[in-house]
Formats: structure tokens, sequence, C-alpha cells
């Protein structure tokens, strides 16, 4: 188990040490706070949508999707559900309309895309069949948790006396740079299957033109710009956060973190157990539902004129948390017999 305890490590403090870089950089004044906020605005508008549509653009086969039918209806439903919980409970609880968005984000919404993958390709040393079922999810939930953000982070906030309306919400949704990098990553994989295949020497069939292959140095750029996503995310992250807010929030952020880590992950994975789901799928619902806040919903938080420095501090102290809380997960899977751990 020391092992395993090892791995899930090397997932999650690599995210805990470029937070800390971007805070450092602020503390010794490397930078000031316009050189962070200007991150946080590349990360959202470039770096974070380029990613999703590198990340959605790769799925090797839309054909697959279907071939994990009851995986995928398991994980929109439980979506779903912590959602609208989360959405009502901090609709009765909470008074600043700034903070309800932020807490939602912080129950339902994973680190699937950088520490989700990379945690099931330890877990399960690399297997292609249950990367598959990670990459998949990852595929088809990511943009699901982009859309729940916008609702989330827009339908607290109308004016006082105003009913809540549906329009400026699809507005948000459809321009939202994150959606239309998802969207765009969709409509390059469906037209992939109106270019004509070729045969290969071992027998296999590919496109005769894909960007890869023929326009090396296009796909080449993506990937580049889609890589910096995360480190320029979690840089500027770090140097956006500050510890004074930690008394302020430090019930806010108790609940958030107890929700992401603790009471989603059990209540979820418990469910997936009773409804027959094993060794093949639990890595990546482990990936989807146990991992920490999305370092994207920060500039997210920012850009919709939501508490940014609350959902900062929920994505560092889940990020911690995430270490030890993974751990035990992984270590009851194991005692169930759900999968081994050497």
């Amino acid at each position: 188990m020391a092992a395993k305890l090892f791995f899930t490590c090397n997932a999650v403090l690599p995210v805990v040490l470029a937070i800390l870089t971007g805070y450092l950089l602020k503390v010794l004044k490397v930078f000031n706070e316009d050189f962070f906020r200007m991150l946080n605005k590349l990360s959202f508008r470039c770096c974070l949508p380029v990613m999703l549509f590198y990340n959605v653009y790769n799925v090797d086969n839309l054909s697959d999707i279907f071939e994990f039918g009851p995986i995928c209806l398991f994980c929109f439903a439980a979506i779903m559900i912590t959602f609208v919980i989360a959405a009502v409970m901090c609709a009765i609880t909470m008074k600043d309309k700034r903070q309800k968005g932020v807490m939602v984000q912080a129950a339902y919404r994973s680190n699937n895309a950088i520490i989700g993958l990379s945690l099931v390709i330890s877990l399960m040393n690399g297997d292609r069949d249950a990367v598959a079922v990670a990459s998949i999810l990852a595929s088809l939930f990511i943009p699901l948790f982009n859309v729940l953000a916008v609702i989330s982070l827009t339908m607290y906030m109308n004016e006082e006396g105003k009913k809540f309306s549906v329009l400026p919400v699809l507005k948000k949704i459809v321009t939202n740079p994150l959606i239309i990098g998802c969207a765009s990553g969709f409509v390059f994989l469906a037209v992939r299957y109106f270019i004509p295949v070729t045969d290969t020497p071992d027998g296999t069939q590919i496109p005769v033109f894909t960007v890869k292959n023929n326009l090396p140095f296009l796909y080449r750029a993506v990937e580049m710009i889609g890589s910096c996503a995360t480190p320029v995310a979690l840089i500027a992250l770090g140097g956006n956060f500050t510890f004074s807010a930690i008394s302020r929030l430090k019930k806010l952020i108790i609940a958030g973190t107890l929700a992401r880590v603790l009471i989603v992950p059990v209540l979820t994975l418990a469910a997936a157990y009773a409804c027959g789901f094993r060794e093949l799928e639990f890595p990546a619902l482990i990936a989807l539902f146990g991992t920490p806040v999305a370092v994207s919903s920060v500039p997210m938080a920012t850009e919709m004129n939501n508490d940014d420095e609350l959902a900062g501090q929920l994505v560092v102290w889940t990020s911690i948390m995430s270490a030890f809380t993974l751990f035990g997960i992984i270590f009851a899977c194991a005692q169930v017999g759900i999968f081994k751990v050497v």
C-alpha cells in the first residue's frame, strides 16, 4: 500500500508545488498582482480551451462511448443528482450570492483532466482498457462540468427583484471559452467519420487526412498551447492565494473540502459498487468523483464575477486533503477486493 500512496502523492503533490511556486513568486515580488490576474485571463480564454479541444480531438473512436453506456449513464445521473442537491442546499443555507455557485462547483466538479487520468494510469499500471474508460468519461463529463459551472455561477447572480432568465445563461454557455473548446473538439471528431480511409500494411484503416499526420506543425502548436494550461492556471492560482482569507472563509473551506474529497466520493462510489461496477470501471470512477476541485474553476469564477478567492482556497485545500482521502479510498477498494493494489 505504501507504493500506491507514493503514486497518489505523485499525482497530487505536483499540483500543490505548482501553486506554491506562484505564491512564492508573489511573496518575493517577482511579479505583481496585475500579472497574476492576466495569467488568469490567459488560462481561461486561451490555454484551457485549447487543452480541452486537444483532449476531445484525441479520442480514438466516438463509438467507444456506446460500449460503456451503463457507466456513462451512472456518472451522468450521479453528477446531476450531486449538482441539484448542492444547488438547493446552497440556495437555502447561504446568503452571499457570489459564494453560492462556487460552493456548488466544489460539490460536483473534480480535477479529472489533470489529476484523474494520471491517477488511473498509476493505479492500473497503464492498463489500456482502464485508461480507455477514464479517457471516455473525461471526454464526456468535462464538457458537462463546464456547462453546469456556467449555470451554477450564473443562476444566483441575477439582480435583486429580477426573475431568473434562461436566455442569459444559455448565452454564457454558448460563449464560454471552455465550452467552445470542448464543442470544437467534438465537431472535429465527428468530421473524422466523413473522411475516406486507407488500408495500412498491417490491415488497419486510417483516414487519408488527419491534422496530426498531414498538418503536424498545427497539431504540435495546439498540443504545446494546451500543455501550458495546467501550469499557467496553477501558478496564477498561487499568485492570487492569500492566507488572510482562511479565517474569514474557514467554515466554507471546511464544508466545500469535505463535500469534494470525502462525502461525494464515498456516497457515489458506494452506489457504483451496489450497481455492480468493479475493477475495470472503478479507477475511472475514483478519478471522476474523488479528485480535488478543478483548477479551471478559479479563472471561471473570476471571469463570471463570483468569489474567486473562495474558489482558489477550495482548489488548494481539496488538492492537499485529497492526497490523504484518495489513499483511504484506494485502500478501502483493495480491502473489499474491487481491484488489486500491489
